[in-house]
């Protein structure tokens, strides 16, 4: 049985979330309606900046299978390269932390390139890669990746160092000090960096779709700003946001199950 304390502590745990839940979807809700409101009454001007009903009347004009394909075509695009980018990422974060040697050798080519403007190399991309799936996944690694392993390895050299020193003093060998230590001390910004390398991953994505792609979401940009269809862009965007969200809630939920919460 809980104690009367724990209790009333999870009760203030529950209302806390959803008073957070509830407030985040109030702003959303009440800017939108602002956004409508200020179109109404000719303070801001739709055609430059459309309007959430303008939203739904362009979403309204495409077939339910044309706006479904570019969606899951985005959407592909960038799960496929957020797993690629965390799961590299995180291996030779590892490897680094593993070999010292091995990190002394590639920081400074991380730093470079990481510093290199990724738009800059989409030419270079279509050129080795060609017009179609694999440039978009390479230009949305160029941008997730570098920046992956970089925040894993600088999470794992300054984990508290009294755990790593207790092991050693008990003989322990580097791989259990890595899996009993670094891993565990480390899952709560490992997860931040899987956050992070979502919104890189749709970003990256998105910029190759606008250089080289004749479908999926960053093309729908990519053809609106062409032709001066601000709605299209504007609803690709917000498409986009939501796609972002839903992915981040997929991941959330799978740290929640990992790293315990109170309920």
């Amino acid at each position: 049985m809980y104690s009367k304390e724990h209790i009333n502590y999870l009760k203030k745990n529950k209302l806390r979330k959803r008073i957070i839940k509830i407030s985040q979807f109030s702003i959303i809700i009440c800017l939108l309606v602002i956004w409508q409101f200020l179109v109404n009454i000719k303070i801001v001007n739709s055609f430059l900046f459309s309007s959430p009903m303008n939203i739904i009347n362009t979403l309204l004009k495409f077939s339910i299978n044309e706006i479904i394909n570019h969606i899951l075509i985005t959407t592909y695009e960038t799960i496929l390269s957020f797993f690629i980018a965390t799961f590299i990422g995180l291996l030779i974060a590892s490897l680094m932390w593993y070999y010292k040697i091995f990190a002394d050798i590639i920081n400074p080519y991380l730093t470079i390139i990481n510093s290199l403007p990724k738009v800059a190399l989409g030419p270079l991309f279509i050129i080795w890669f060609g017009t179609g799936t694999n440039s978009i996944i390479i230009m949305a690694l160029s941008i997730s990746l570098l920046l992956s392993i970089i925040n894993l390895y600088n999470s794992f050299v300054t984990t508290n160092n009294n755990y790593i020193t207790l092991l050693k003093s008990f003989k322990a060998k580097k791989k259990d000090i890595f899996f009993k230590v670094i891993i565990p001390a480390n899952r709560v910004n490992i997860f931040n960096t899987i956050k992070i390398n979502i919104s890189m991953s749709l970003i990256g994505v998105i910029m190759g779709e606008l250089l080289t792609s004749k479908k999926g979401l960053g093309y729908l940009i990519m053809y609106g700003s062409q032709v001066f269809n601000i709605n299209l862009v504007i609803t690709s965007v917000f498409i986009l946001g939501i796609i972002s969200y839903l992915i981040y809630l997929l991941v959330k939920l799978i740290e929640n199950k990992i790293i315990k919460e109170p309920n």
